[in-house]
């Protein structure tokens, strides 16, 4: 049986921060998002909306969502994380060479989503394998250099090394066929760099 003696160590902080970078989710995301297993993270998210941090909202699946006291909470937590750890201009370097890619990820998704054609733009149907193809290839090689700044950023702190594994995976997923990893699944490469630079901003303090 879950117990508080067996909890994940830190499993609070990984439910809330995620809860910070991906907005409202599911317990089933939140899973995908933090690795914690969904009966575990179903006992935190109950402890922390008891502490008036996170909110839960019906559906089906129902959600669960920051409050303000939630957000003011986390951005507390998080601070103290990277001041202990001593890890703030370790997270700092990295984020710059975050930024760094940043726009090429952007264009990526661009000529993903959009083909240049006849002097026009129009979407792209993903009908030309072989123009799909070039595309994750640059993908692949902007992964191998965003590889080595999630290296230094889980060297810091190591949650930060869940997104490797993310981004790796919506990669070979895309690779395989599963076409919707590259832009449009919650899941997508895409979605996990987004998370991954709200991520920095909120464990740096800094505003887009």
């Amino acid at each position: 049986m879950y117990t508080p003696e067996t909890r994940t160590p830190d499993a609070a902080l990984l439910a809330l921060h995620a809860l910070r970078c991906v907005g409202a989710a599911s317990t089933a995301r939140l899973h995908g998002v933090t690795g914690l297993d969904e009966s575990d993270l179903a006992s935190e998210l109950i402890d922390l909306g008891a502490a008036g941090l996170v909110t839960r909202f019906p559906g089906e699946p129902p959600c669960w969502a920051l409050t303000d006291a939630g957000r003011v909470a986390d951005a507390e937590r998080i601070a103290h994380e990277l001041d202990s750890a001593g890890a703030r201009g370790a997270v700092e370097a990295a984020f710059g060479r975050f930024l760094v890619l940043n726009p090429e990820l952007l264009d990526l998704c661009r000529a993903w989503q959009l083909r240049d054609v006849d002097g026009g733009v129009s979407a792209n149907d993903h009908r030309d394998p072989a123009y799909d193809a070039r595309v994750l290839d640059r993908f692949a090689d902007l992964d191998r250099r965003a590889a080595s700044v999630c290296t230094e950023l889980s060297a810091a702190l190591p949650r930060f090394g869940r997104y490797r594994l993310r981004l790796a995976d919506a990669l070979d997923r895309a690779a395989a066929g599963e076409l919707e990893y590259v832009t449009d699944d919650l899941a997508s490469y895409h979605t996990v760099w987004a998370e991954l630079h709200e991520d920095l901003l909120a464990t740096l303090g800094k505003q887009r």
